[in-house]
């Protein structure tokens, strides 16, 4: 057994076996002519059996400076697996790759044996994650951001801010060159570790190109299609802060803030662990071996999930976040279900977000309920039009041509909000991420038609900024 620090590919069986509660937060292609990938169907929405083999624990402990050893308490459990590799996390635990997977009762034995030992504070699998989806030409159909019933009224805060100066982690499938969101974008890094999974041949590197998420029939989980690249992460950066007033394209609901992308989800999705290092460093924390991000993130938008609850190494991650001075958006998820049982959307200290249609209603795929604190548009139908266009890409595997295609699902509504915090975030610098939640329920619009848990209402950025 060796401990690897966290940028050094490390000597794991596979990263599938750990998928115990991933749901679909896939964005869902609608059936727009311009060059959407064939492929990019939505991810089956069921979510994985909780008794999934499990090859990857996370081990937290009262105190990670004299922690005890992993190898030596799992070597000691009844149960016959061995450590081939521990690395640390940023949130002060470590994940712990072990030779065999294990479920079912086999699993809870050990989980309980381990959180028994003296200085363990909590034992829980390293879950996957996935992807939940001016005088600029494409303007008139960006419904989502017009002044209007069912849009967030991004012009009406245009005449206050346009994002300058604020910045976005999007954490995602990373990003591909485009025309229309290359000035924006800031130096990120990919937080991939599985080198298989992240196709370019390492694991974590200063590199957030996206190298495509398409996959095999049956490689992500029995019985799931095959499917082509989503450029999912391209899609959500350009609904936060394409290029304005460039006469290209579309345009972004803060189109002068910056955009940092870090990937966290590849071939089959994104480990718990790799996400959580990612918030912390886009926030500007310390993650072991990675360099400090230069550009520390006023909003950090993830659009991603999966069912279960949230985790601790998540939700320690979005505190020291928030702690941090950021504002984390999170995706409700497209399962047409109470978002309680979805993470990291019922973690504490987020900005849950719900999608809305063109018609202003719950659309059909959101996910619902208490846990949701907003509402913004993020399309349906397969009728053009009816999506939320933005940036993207031709390729089916590999990048390709930059392109503009439609996408509809809670993956879309998310960046919405996350532009609105980044201006809010550009104007007012010295709001702390609970004083800016609060001013965007207290300002949004209300939603008759939506029956099931909304949130406050639909996000209004013309009354969010206004209010200050």
């Amino acid at each position: 057994m060796r401990r690897t620090p966290r940028p050094t590919p490390l000597a794991r069986r596979t990263l599938v076996a750990t998928a115990i509660a991933a749901a679909a937060f896939m964005a869902l292609p609608t059936a727009m002519a311009s060059a959407a990938p064939s492929g990019a169907e939505p991810l089956d929405t069921a979510p994985v059996s909780v008794d999934a083999p499990v090859d990857e624990l996370i081990i937290g402990y009262d105190a990670p400076a004299s922690a005890p050893d992993a190898e030596q308490l799992v070597a000691e459990s009844s149960v016959d697996v061995a450590v081939t590799d521990v690395a640390p996390v940023a949130t002060g635990s470590e994940v712990v790759a072990l030779d065999a997977a294990v479920s079912g009762a086999e699993l809870d034995a050990l989980v309980a044996e381990l959180e028994a030992v003296d200085g363990v504070a909590y034992v829980e699998p390293n879950a996957m994650m996935t992807i939940a989806q001016t005088n600029d030409p494409g303007y008139g159909q960006l419904w989502g951001l017009q002044d209007g019933p069912t849009g967030i009224d991004a012009p009406g805060a245009w005449t206050e801010s346009r994002g300058a100066g604020a910045v976005v982690a999007v954490l995602d499938t990373g990003i591909t060159s485009h025309p229309d969101l290359n000035p924006n974008v800031l130096p990120g890094y990919d937080f991939v570790s599985n080198a298989s999974a992240a196709r370019d041949g390492n694991g974590r590197d200063a590199n957030p190109a996206d190298q495509g998420d398409w996959s095999a029939a049956n490689e992500c989980q029995p019985n799931s299609a095959a499917r082509n690249s989503s450029w999912h992460g391209t899609h959500v950066a350009g609904t936060i802060a394409a290029v304005g007033d460039n006469g290209q394209g579309v345009v972004g609901a803060a189109y002068e803030a910056r955009i940092v992308p870090v990937r966290v989800l590849a071939r089959c999705g994104g480990s718990t662990t790799d996400i959580a290092d990612a918030i912390i460093w886009a926030a500007g924390g310390s993650v072991s071996g990675v360099p400090a991000n230069a550009n520390p993130a006023d909003v950090i938008n993830l659009s991603l999930g999966g069912a279960g609850s949230c985790s601790t190494t998540t939700q320690r991650a979005i505190d020291t976040a928030v702690a941090r001075g950021a504002t984390v958006v999170v995706a409700a998820g497209n399962s047409n279900a109470n978002a309680s049982g979805f993470n990291p959307a019922n973690c504490r200290n987020v900005v849950t977000v719900a999608a809305t249609d063109i018609g202003g209603n719950r659309a059909f795929y959101s996910n619902y309920g208490t846990t949701v604190d907003i509402s913004a548009p993020g399309g349906e139908s397969a009728v053009r039009g009816e999506g939320i266009l933005s940036t993207l890409n031709t390729g089916t595997t590999t990048p390709g041509s930059p392109s503009y295609a439609e996408y509809q699902g809670t993956s879309m509504a998310t960046p919405h909000v996350a532009g609105v915090v980044a201006l809010l975030a550009a104007t007012e610098p010295g709001l702390t991420p609970a004083q800016i939640e609060q001013r965007l329920r207290a300002t949004a619009a209300s939603i008759p038609a939506c029956s099931g848990g909304c949130g406050a209402g639909l996000v209004d950025a013309a009354a969010a900024l206004a209010a200050g």
